[in-house]
C-alpha cells in the first residue's frame, strides 16, 4: 500500500508536539566538541585590554593567557586559535618578527603545552600583524603582495610554530601554493603530524574590521583591501577549485571564511569532498550580535546557540567563535 504524504494523514505537527519527540528527531547537535576558540594575546603581564567593537572579548598577556586555558580545559573546549598583537616597533616591510622563535605566538604555544597539553593549539600563519603595511605579505614597489616571495616567509613561520609545539598550523593568507611548500617543509623537519588548516575559501570580505582593531593591523592597512588575494564574495565555484587544490597539496582540514553569510559553501564543500570543514564565525557577525544583544532586540542565549547550530546543519565539523567559552558555560549547565 502507498503511504499517503498528505494532509490529513500526514500531520507533522505530531512530531513537534513534545520535548521528547522533537528531541528525538533532531537531525543536528551543538556540542562542546564543535567549539574553537579565537584568543588574542599581548605582550607584558597581568594585561588586560578591552576592544571596543567586539565587547566582552580582551587581548591577554601570557599569563592570563594560561589561566584562562585552564578554564577552557575544565569546560571541555579542545582547541583555542591563537593571534598575536605584534608591538609597532616589531613590524617591518618584511614581517621578519612572523618567525622569531621568541616571539609572542612561539612563547604562548610552548607555555601552553606545558601546563595544559591537552587543549589543542592552533596558530595563525599569516603576515599581516607583522607587517608595517597591514596586509598579508610582502609586498613589491607598486603594493602588490608577491606570491612565492610571501610563501618562503610563511614556510618560516609554520616551522617556527611547530617547533615551539603547535598542534595545528593554519594558513590564512591566501597564496597560491602555500600549503604544498609548508607541507613539504613539516616533513622534512620531522613535523609529520602538525597538521595544516588550510584557509582555502577565505573571501575578501568586510566582516573583518573588528578583528583588525583587535590585532592592530587597521591602522597599518589605512583603508586599502585584499582583494587581490583574499577571495570574491560573488564566487562559490571558485571556492571548490581553491580547496581541491589545498587538500591536494596536504591541507588535513579546511577552512571558509567569514561563516554565516557564506554558509552554502560549507555544504557544497562538505558535499563535494567529505572532509574535516571548518568555518569562522568571524568578528563582524560577533559584533552584529552583540550590538543586538546589548541594545535588548535579540536574547544572548537562543540566538547564539542558534546561529551556531546553523553552521553545524550546513556541515561544518568545527566552528571558531568568539562565543564559544559561553556556548560551553551554556552546556554545562544544560547538561
Amino acid at each position: 500500500m502507498k503511504a499517503n504524504r498528505f494532509f490529513p494523514a500526514s500531520r507533522p505537527r505530531r512530531m513537534r508536539e513534545h520535548d521528547f519527540s522533537r528531541r528525538l528527531m533532531a537531525e543536528h547537535q551543538l556540542t562542546v566538541n564543535d567549539l574553537i576558540y579565537p584568543m588574542f594575546i599581548i605582550e607584558g603581564e597581568n594585561q588586560r585590554q578591552s576592544i571596543a567593537s567586539m565587547p566582552g572579548i580582551e587581548r591577554l598577556s601570557l599569563d592570563l593567557l594560561l589561566s584562562e586555558a585552564r578554564e577552557l580545559v575544565a569546560l571541555g573546549i579542545p582547541a583555542i586559535a591563537l593571534f598575536p598583537v605584534t608591538p609597532a616597533d616589531s613590524k617591518s616591510l618584511e614581517a621578519e618578527e612572523a618567525w622569531n622563535p621568541d616571539g609572542l605566538a612561539q612563547r604562548a604555544v610552548r607555555l601552553l603545552k606545558q601546563h595544559t597539553p591537552e587543549l589543542g593549539i592552533i596558530t595563525d600563519v599569516a603576515l599581516d600583524p607583522f607587517t608595517t603595511h597591514g596586509q598579508d605579505g610582502i609586498i613589491d614597489e607598486q603594493g602588490y603582495v608577491q606570491n612565492d616571495i610571501t610563501t618562503a616567509a610563511l614556510v618560516k613561520q609554520a616551522l617556527s610554530h611547530a617547533a615551539a609545539g603547535a598542534d595545528i598550523v593554519a594558513p590564512s593568507d591566501m597564496m597560491d601554493g602555500r600549503i604544498g611548500a609548508i607541507r613539504e617543509a613539516l616533513e622534512e623537519a620531522g613535523f609529520v603530524n602538525t597538521r595544516i588548516l588550510a584557509y582555502s575559501a577565505k573571501y575578501a570580505s568586510s566582516y573583518y574590521g573588528p578583528f583588525r582593531d583587535a590585532v592592530g593591523s587597521a591602522g597599518n592597512l589605512k583603508g586599502g583591501n585584499k582583494k587581490n588575494y583574499q577571495m570574491d564574495p560573488a564566487n562559490s565555484n571558485e571556492a571548490l577549485h581553491e580547496v581541491a587544490m589545498d587538500l591536494e597539496e596536504g591541507a588535513d582540514m579546511i577552512m571558509v571564511k567569514p561563516g554565516m553569510p557564506y554558509l552554502d559553501i560549507v555544504r557544497r564543500v562538505k558535499d563535494e569532498f567529505g572532509v574535516p570543514t571548518f568555518a569562522y564565525q568571524v568578528s563582524g557577525e560577533y559584533a552584529m550580535h552583540m550590538a543586538a544583544i546589548q541594545n535588548g532586540w535579540l536574547a544572548e542565549q537562543p540566538v547564539v546557540m542558534e546561529s551556531l547550530l546553523a553552521f553545524k546543519r550546513a556541515g561544518a565539523d568545527g566552528i571558531l567563535t568568539y562565543f564559544a567559552k559561553k556556548v560551553a558555560i551554556w552546556l554545562k549547565q544544560q547538561a
